[in-house]
């Protein structure tokens, strides 16, 4: 059995006769039905009843169609993905990155990936890990970095580094201990990413934690911008949580002063892709890159 043969078959099972599958394939009606008749003999069933003005196809036929588009559609892509492999000189790649992708020092990405390969388009998505996740899976972006955790039917979930998520406060009697999630529930909170709400990865964590032991959250304010967040933090507003990549950046207020957790509380930052498909070599160099990067800093804050 060869591909050339159910690209034949193929060809005649969508057009309906051997002579309009020899226009499409550039060939003879003869060559064609041959094609077919051998891919019967080997396979020794009959695929396509004969005789009338158009081929009629078998149950036969019908059951091998799936199998020999995948075979078809895997050598093409296989062939698509060599060829952009050694070029990497065109087509468009979507990518999503963590929110707040600048204070893990992914900023540049882009720019160094562009600098590589300026002749690929990059749409870099940079939404709530939550939102990729389902973008993802909906095949919207290609793959992406995300926090976990998040909802990974249909996805391939590659675990990167973590990161730790503390709590941050500028009131006079901000806690200077680690802080229980009792202590959580009775302050006055500002979240962010408000849009995507309690499925946001790390609120999640907290709520799931918190109703374990009875507790209840709610926010006193939501922002979409931990910046924003920050900026009510640091006037004494409310409190939140951030990762300590925030916390330890330099554009981190001045004020605020930071706890860790009774019990420790991690964001796990993953790559993500969909399940059972190959990134495009674009999109995989793209992800090769922001990994290298991610686990740059980490052994650097590591070393600090």
């Amino acid at each position: 059995m060869t591909i050339t043969q159910l690209r034949a078959f193929l060809t005649a099972l969508e057009r309906g006769s051997f002579t309009a599958a020899a226009v499409e394939l550039d060939s003879t009606q003869a060559s064609v039905s041959e094609l077919v008749a051998r891919l019967e003999r080997e396979l020794g069933v009959r695929l396509f009843q004969r005789g009338g003005r158009r081929l009629v196809p078998t149950e036969s036929a019908l059951a091998l169609r799936a199998h020999a588009e995948r075979a078809v559609g895997a050598i093409h892509h296989g062939v698509e993905a060599m060829r952009a492999l050694t070029a990497l000189e065109s087509g468009t790649c979507t990518f999503g990155v963590l929110r707040n992708a600048a204070y893990y020092e992914l900023s540049d990405l882009l720019q160094r990936f562009h600098e590589q390969y300026p002749g690929v388009r990059v749409r870099l998505v940079g939404i709530n890990s939550a939102l990729v996740a389902r973008s993802i899976a909906a095949g919207e972006i290609e793959a992406g970095l995300l926090v976990l955790p998040v909802d990974d039917a249909g996805l391939s979930i590659t675990p990167l580094i973590r990161d730790e998520v503390v709590y941050a406060s500028a009131r006079p009697d901000a806690p200077a201990h680690p802080v229980t999630l009792a202590e959580v529930a009775a302050a006055k909170l500002v979240l962010y990413d408000a849009y995507a709400g309690w499925d946001d990865p790390t609120r999640r964590q907290l709520r799931e934690r918190a109703s374990a032991q009875g507790l209840l959250l709610e926010p006193a304010i939501e922002v979409e911008n931990v910046e924003t967040a920050l900026g009510l933090v640091a006037s004494g507003t409310a409190d939140t949580i951030v990762s300590r990549s925030i916390a330890e950046s330099p554009a981190f207020p001045a004020g605020i002063r930071i706890a860790p957790f009774t019990e420790p509380l991690y964001d796990t930052i993953a790559l993500a892709r969909r399940e059972g498909t190959e990134l495009s070599p674009a999109a995989r160099r793209l992800a090769d890159m922001a990994q290298d990067m991610l686990r740059a800093r980490a052994g650097r804050s590591a070393v600090a």
